[in-house]
Protein backbone atom coordinates (compact mmCIF):
# COMPACT_ATOMS: atom_id res chain seq x y z
CA UNK A 1 0.00 0.00 0.00
CA UNK A 2 1.07 3.80 -0.48
CA UNK A 3 2.75 5.78 2.18
CA UNK A 4 -0.21 8.00 2.03
CA UNK A 5 -0.16 11.23 4.40
CA UNK A 6 -3.63 12.29 3.75
CA UNK A 7 -6.99 11.58 1.93
CA UNK A 8 -10.30 12.81 1.75
CA UNK A 9 -13.37 11.63 0.01
CA UNK A 10 -16.53 14.61 -0.65
CA UNK A 11 -19.75 13.02 -1.53
CA UNK A 12 -21.64 15.85 -3.88
CA UNK A 13 -25.20 16.47 -5.73
CA UNK A 14 -24.47 17.21 -9.40
CA UNK A 15 -25.75 20.71 -9.09
CA UNK A 16 -23.49 23.61 -10.91
CA UNK A 17 -22.75 25.36 -7.22
CA UNK A 18 -20.88 22.02 -5.74
CA UNK A 19 -18.24 22.56 -8.76
CA UNK A 20 -17.03 25.61 -6.57
CA UNK A 21 -16.76 23.90 -3.52
CA UNK A 22 -15.19 20.62 -5.00
CA UNK A 23 -12.58 22.96 -6.40
CA UNK A 24 -11.83 24.64 -2.45
CA UNK A 25 -11.52 21.55 -0.93
CA UNK A 26 -8.95 19.95 -3.14
CA UNK A 27 -7.15 23.00 -3.52
CA UNK A 28 -6.91 23.16 0.44
CA UNK A 29 -5.14 19.29 0.36
CA UNK A 30 -3.11 20.16 -2.23
CA UNK A 31 -1.83 22.91 -0.55
CA UNK A 32 -0.95 20.29 1.61
CA UNK A 33 1.34 18.73 -0.70
CA UNK A 34 3.52 21.70 -1.05
CA UNK A 35 2.66 23.16 -4.76
CA UNK A 36 2.66 26.92 -5.50
CA UNK A 37 0.18 29.35 -5.64
CA UNK A 38 0.12 29.05 -9.37
CA UNK A 39 0.75 25.08 -9.76
CA UNK A 40 -2.59 25.78 -7.02
CA UNK A 41 -4.80 27.41 -9.56
CA UNK A 42 -3.78 24.89 -12.00
CA UNK A 43 -4.70 22.07 -10.00
CA UNK A 44 -7.88 23.93 -9.71
CA UNK A 45 -8.77 24.18 -13.24
CA UNK A 46 -8.00 20.66 -13.67
CA UNK A 47 -11.17 19.84 -10.99
CA UNK A 48 -13.32 21.93 -11.96
CA UNK A 49 -13.33 20.79 -15.17
CA UNK A 50 -13.64 17.30 -14.47
CA UNK A 51 -16.74 18.09 -11.85
CA UNK A 52 -18.33 20.60 -14.71
CA UNK A 53 -18.39 17.79 -17.60
CA UNK A 54 -19.89 15.34 -14.35
CA UNK A 55 -22.69 17.81 -13.89
CA UNK A 56 -23.02 19.12 -17.34
CA UNK A 57 -22.54 15.66 -19.03
CA UNK A 58 -22.77 13.23 -16.65
CA UNK A 59 -26.23 13.62 -15.75
CA UNK A 60 -27.83 16.25 -18.21
CA UNK A 61 -30.75 18.04 -17.07
CA UNK A 62 -30.25 16.26 -13.61
CA UNK A 63 -29.27 17.91 -10.19
CA UNK A 64 -29.93 14.63 -8.26
CA UNK A 65 -27.26 12.51 -9.42
CA UNK A 66 -23.83 12.11 -7.51
CA UNK A 67 -20.72 12.65 -7.96
CA UNK A 68 -17.84 11.69 -5.80
CA UNK A 69 -14.25 13.62 -5.63
CA UNK A 70 -11.46 11.35 -3.69
CA UNK A 71 -8.37 13.01 -2.91
CA UNK A 72 -4.73 11.93 -1.65
CA UNK A 73 -1.41 12.49 -0.84
CA UNK A 74 0.96 9.59 -1.13
CA UNK A 75 4.59 8.93 -2.10
CA UNK A 76 5.14 12.54 -2.88
CA UNK A 77 1.84 12.43 -5.31
CA UNK A 78 -1.19 14.18 -5.20
CA UNK A 79 -4.06 12.12 -6.81
CA UNK A 80 -7.70 13.11 -7.35
CA UNK A 81 -10.14 10.98 -8.63
CA UNK A 82 -13.83 12.60 -9.26
CA UNK A 83 -16.63 10.13 -10.09
CA UNK A 84 -19.87 9.40 -11.10
CA UNK A 85 -22.49 7.08 -12.22
CA UNK A 86 -23.92 9.42 -14.84
CA UNK A 87 -24.47 7.98 -18.80
CA UNK A 88 -20.70 7.38 -19.01
CA UNK A 89 -18.96 8.41 -22.66
CA UNK A 90 -19.45 6.99 -25.71
CA UNK A 91 -15.93 7.40 -27.00
CA UNK A 92 -13.43 8.16 -24.71
CA UNK A 93 -10.73 9.28 -27.56
CA UNK A 94 -12.71 11.28 -29.03
CA UNK A 95 -14.72 13.16 -26.33
CA UNK A 96 -10.52 13.99 -25.25
CA UNK A 97 -9.55 15.58 -28.66
CA UNK A 98 -9.78 19.19 -28.34
CA UNK A 99 -12.94 21.12 -29.05
CA UNK A 100 -14.49 18.14 -29.01
CA UNK A 101 -18.16 18.41 -27.57
CA UNK A 102 -21.63 16.46 -27.11
CA UNK A 103 -23.11 19.75 -26.38
CA UNK A 104 -22.85 22.22 -29.35
CA UNK A 105 -22.79 24.97 -27.00
CA UNK A 106 -19.39 23.93 -25.01
CA UNK A 107 -15.80 24.60 -25.96
CA UNK A 108 -15.02 21.21 -25.43
CA UNK A 109 -11.79 21.82 -23.45
CA UNK A 110 -12.33 20.75 -20.49
CA UNK A 111 -9.72 17.41 -21.40
CA UNK A 112 -7.26 19.32 -22.72
CA UNK A 113 -7.14 21.83 -19.05
CA UNK A 114 -6.53 18.44 -17.19
CA UNK A 115 -4.06 16.79 -19.71
CA UNK A 116 -2.16 20.39 -19.38
CA UNK A 117 -2.59 20.98 -15.86
CA UNK A 118 -1.75 17.46 -14.16
CA UNK A 119 1.13 15.23 -14.96
CA UNK A 120 -1.25 12.35 -15.93
CA UNK A 121 -4.90 11.80 -16.67
CA UNK A 122 -6.83 8.34 -17.14
CA UNK A 123 -10.76 8.18 -18.07
CA UNK A 124 -12.27 5.49 -17.60
CA UNK A 125 -16.22 5.38 -18.54
CA UNK A 126 -18.81 2.87 -19.53
CA UNK A 127 -22.38 3.59 -21.03
CA UNK A 128 -25.14 3.80 -18.31
CA UNK A 129 -22.66 3.18 -15.42
CA UNK A 130 -20.87 6.93 -15.19
CA UNK A 131 -17.26 7.89 -15.70
CA UNK A 132 -14.25 8.01 -13.61
CA UNK A 133 -11.78 10.63 -14.20
CA UNK A 134 -8.10 10.04 -12.01
CA UNK A 135 -5.84 12.90 -12.48
CA UNK A 136 -2.07 13.16 -10.45
CA UNK A 137 0.51 15.82 -10.20
CA UNK A 138 3.78 16.04 -8.30
CA UNK A 139 4.89 20.07 -7.18
CA UNK A 140 6.30 20.87 -10.46
CA UNK A 141 5.24 21.87 -13.90
CA UNK A 142 3.73 18.96 -15.85
CA UNK A 143 5.79 19.21 -18.86
CA UNK A 144 8.82 19.59 -17.09
CA UNK A 145 8.17 16.13 -15.36
CA UNK A 146 7.07 14.63 -18.64
CA UNK A 147 10.41 15.86 -19.95
CA UNK A 148 12.25 14.56 -16.56
CA UNK A 149 10.78 11.16 -17.86
CA UNK A 150 11.80 10.52 -20.94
Amino acid sequence: MANMTNHFELRCLSVPENVGLTRLAVAHMAAQAGFSLSELEEIKVAVSEAVSNAVIHGYPGRRDGWILVECQIADGDFLVAVEDWGVGIRDVELARQPAFSSDPERMGLGFVFMESFMHQVTVRSQLRRGTRVEMSRKPGRPEALTQDAQ
